[in-house]
């Protein structure tokens, strides 16, 4: 990657991190200071106010990186940025919880993540494409992390609306990453492994393997939104003080990461992604189970966190990879914004269903429910197609007509290790998956050198 390029994804991974830390940073202390705003002690409305995040974003997402090929990248991402902001300042200074539920859904109307992904592509050659949007999904998982521990920690300091008021704030200087850090693009356009096409929704809702990953992402978020309704409370109830709760998540995740990276690994380089997989949807849907049979108990809330951070982080990691091996090429984008639109509304769904749940059944019930949303999900497993050992390459050919396309299409079928190809005449691109092994990206490369002649 060039200096340029490194630049904006940096930049732009950075800007994510900070829309991710506006969620994730009061998923541990929340449900504890809701105890304390009017109308704060209804489960249902705690966490109808985690969730209302996850709904206006899953709204908003795809209308705003369509947006932003119509008016230009930056000016959507700063008006999110904006939104964003105003939504933090509404839920720090709020006086009840119904104004931190307006807080909540006027933060996630700041939907950017599509224009930051597409302002990425614009930004990158096709060939460092997939490494860019890497440092985006590491930081992601970076940020969940650290708001793990991060959030005990500045709620002493400051408290929740303190929290809300530093996002607002740092909300406001990433604008000033997007005006000034972040390169202006040559030029903006439509890139099909980035961005949502409606003109191909159709085929991505009909693919039976895609949906269900986009089933599984909806309920992996669906049962983390509904667990923070109530883990924190009972943490405390186990007796253990709000400020020390960071105690436990910093060693379970440490723990858990340990654990996944070999297991990724393995089913990477051993093509064995598939019973993998299934083994972190059954560890999850135990998981759950500990939680529901173990919340009264502090070691059980402890043993049940740790197993359910292993199965998350494993499943966290290993969806947007399967999505993009198991989507067609000339669709990824759009297969990608499905699923970050059903793991938005699982956010919301859980939040929702697991307020409502433990206001009117207890807590068990919610853990329940996530059991059921598990059981689902490995049922669906089950029967997924092995994920290939291949890997996306894409490739700078020029725009050029429709037949001469087609007719380099077929030559690049015909090298070796070549999987699927698709042509795509307009954005000058050829998308190839290819094996891992036995790929002949030589014999590839000669033949769209000569196409380029």
């Amino acid at each position: 990657m060039t200096r340029a390029e490194k630049r904006a994804a940096s930049g732009l991974a950075a800007i994510f991190g900070l829309r991710m830390l506006g969620m994730f940073l009061i998923l541990p202390v929340f449900a504890l200071y809701a105890e304390h705003l009017p109308g704060g002690t209804s489960h249902t409305l705690v966490g109808l106010t985690l969730g209302m995040y996850g709904l206006t974003q899953a709204l908003l997402m795809i209308p705003y990186g369509m947006a932003s090929d119509r008016i230009g990248r930056k000016k959507v991402i700063i008006f999110g940025l904006i939104l964003f902001a105003a939504g933090s300042f509404i839920a720090a200074t709020a006086s009840d919880i119904y104004w931190t539920i307006a807080g909540r859904a006027v933060q996630g109307a700041g939907a950017i993540s599509a224009a930051i992904t597409a302002l990425l592509a614009d930004l990158t050659r096709e060939e460092h494409r997939t490494k860019a949007m890497a440092m985006i999904g590491s930081t992601i998982g970076l940020t969940f992390a650290v708001s793990l521990v991060a959030g005990p920690a500045l709620n002493r300091l400051m408290g929740v609306p303190g929290i809300f008021a530093l996002t607002g704030v740092l909300a406001l200087a990433a604008i000033w990453v997007v005006k000034v850090w972040v390169p202006d693009p040559e030029s903006s356009h439509f890139h099909a492994d980035a961005q949502a096409n409606p003109a191909r929704l159709k085929d991505v809702l009909q693919n039976g393997q895609l949906l269900r990953l986009d089933f599984g992402i909806f309920a992996l978020h669906a049962a983390q939104m509904a667990m923070f309704v109530v883990v924190p409370v009972a943490l405390k109830n186990s007796g253990l003080a709000a400020d020390h709760h960071w105690a436990v998540y910093l060693p379970v995740l440490l723990g858990s990461f340990v654990l996944i990276v070999p297991a990724i690994i393995y089913g990477e380089t051993r093509g064995k992604m598939k019973p993998v997989f299934v083994g972190a949807v059954a560890l999850m849907l135990l998981a759950q189970l500990g939680m529901a049979l173990g919340i009264d108990r502090f070691w059980g809330i402890v043993g049940a966190l740790f197993f359910y951070f292993v199965a998350f982080n494993l499943l966290e990691a290993s969806l947007p990879s399967l999505i993009s091996k198991l989507a067609p090429a000339s669709a990824k984008g759009t297969a990608m914004g499905v699923y970050n639109t059903a793991q938005a509304l699982g956010l919301f769904f859980g939040g929702a269903v697991g307020g409502w749940l433990a206001q009117h059944f207890g807590f068990h019930a919610v853990f329940m429910f996530s059991v059921g949303l598990m059981a689902i999900w490995l049922l669906a497993s089950l029967s997924m197609t092995p994920p290939p050992a291949i890997k996306t390459r894409m490739f700078r050919v020029g725009t050029m007509p429709a037949d001469r396309a087609a007719l380099l299409k077929a030559q690049l079928a015909g090298v070796a290790g070549v999987v699927e190809v698709a042509v795509l005449a307009e954005e000058g691109v050829a998308m190839l998956k290819v094996s891992l092994q036995g790929w002949d990206e030589t014999a590839a490369r000669l033949l769209l050198e000569a196409v380029g002649a």
